[in-house]
Parts: structure tokens; C-alpha cells; sequence
């Protein structure tokens, strides 16, 4: 317990160094330019964005990309991995409970269950999932319409995610290495704060 300020100090020292606006994101000038455009036509339709999946290396500021498109958007974030979603009824509360617009991210998607992905598929393409209550002869199934949310996906694997995922998202972005001129920005950025 001694040790909880300390913790919670330290994540908001991190969300402080984390830029919030697609300007201060420092590198990918292509990858921030592409989706400048997609959020100015979800905005100006009142349409939630595109799923969206971005791969490159680790520490290339994938959550902080996820997290920068909420804030651009005005909308909420619930954020959680693929290991985390073992069961369909994770996913299923985690969804369920979002906003119209709302930015799920979900980090390591290439580690998602395959029973989970295959749930996931008519989340993102209509909106709405079919669950299964009871066993055997009294097994139910109920559909529930979903809010029009939009799938952020995070990955340092895009090999290991199939085809059928990879195909239902709109927006795919690669993130390069940063060049040194890029980390010293980021360093000098990080200090000021």
C-alpha cells in the first residue's frame, strides 16, 4: 500500500508525457496525414471512424496513437489487449458497454482466442453480436445491437493475424522506426514537461 502513490504519480507523469493532438505526435508525417483525413470525413458525417489497424515495432506509440484518435474525435476509450479477452463474454461486456463513436483498442490483437475473433467479426461489420445462453436443447440465442464504435487494433505481428480480421479493418497503418532527429524531439519534449 506505501507504495500506491508512487504508482499513481507515475501513471499520471506518463499520461502527461503522452501528446494528446495529432500535431504533437512526433514521426509518421504519412500515417498522421492519412488519418487527419479520415477523421475530418468521420467528423463532418457524424459517422464513427473506419476500424483501424496499426502495426510496427514495440514502442512506436501505437496506445498513444489509439488513445490521440479518441481525443481528436471527442469521443470515449476503453482500452484492453487480446490476451486479456479470454471468453466471448469479455468481449461482449467490454463492447456492450461502449458509446456510439466510442475507440476500443484492443494491443496485442494478434493474441486474440480464436472463438473470441470469430465474435468479433459481426461487431465490426453490422454492429451487433449473437450470444448463446444455456446448453444442449434449452440453448438460446439472443442478438444484441452494438453502438457504431470503431475496432483500433495494435500489433507487432501483423504475420500472425488472419486474413478474415485483418480484411474487416478499413484503415491500415504501419509505423516505421523513429529517425534520431524524431527521438530527439521526443526527448526534448519528455524534459520540458
Amino acid at each position: 500500500m506505501a507504495d500506491e502513490p508512487i504508482t499513481q504519480n507515475h501513471t499520471a507523469l506518463e499520461e502527461k508525457l503522452r501528446p494528446t493532438k495529432l500535431a504533437d505526435y512526433v514521426g509518421q508525417a504519412a500515417v498522421k496525414e492519412s488519418l487527419k483525413v479520415y477523421i475530418e470525413a468521420a467528423t463532418k458525417r457524424n459517422d464513427p471512424l473506419p476500424h483501424v489497424l496499426v502495426h510496427g515495432g514495440p514502442g512506436l506509440g501505437k496506445t498513444t496513437l489509439a488513445r490521440i484518435l479518441a481525443n481528436e474525435l471527442g469521443v470515449g476509450f476503453r482500452q484492453t489487449s487480446g490476451p486479456a479477452l479470454e471468453r466471448t463474454g469479455d468481449l461482449a461486456a467490454i463492447i456492450s458497454s461502449l458509446n456510439d463513436r466510442d475507440i476500443l483498442f484492443i494491443d496485442e490483437i494478434h493474441r486474440l482466442s480464436r472463438v473470441v475473433e470469430e465474435m468479433l467479426y459481426p461487431a465490426l461489420e453490422s454492429f451487433a453480436i449473437d450470444l448463446v445462453l444455456g446448453q444442449g436443447m434449452g440453448a438460446k440465442s439472443v442478438r444484441i445491437d452494438l453502438p457504431r464504435f470503431t475496432l483500433l487494433g495494435a500489433t507487432t505481428r501483423f504475420g500472425a493475424l488472419s486474413a478474415p480480421l485483418r480484411e474487416r479493418f478499413g484503415v491500415i497503418q504501419h509505423l516505421n522506426f523513429y529517425e534520431v532527429t524524431e527521438i530527439e524531439k521526443i526527448v526534448e519534449r519528455s524534459a520540458k514537461i
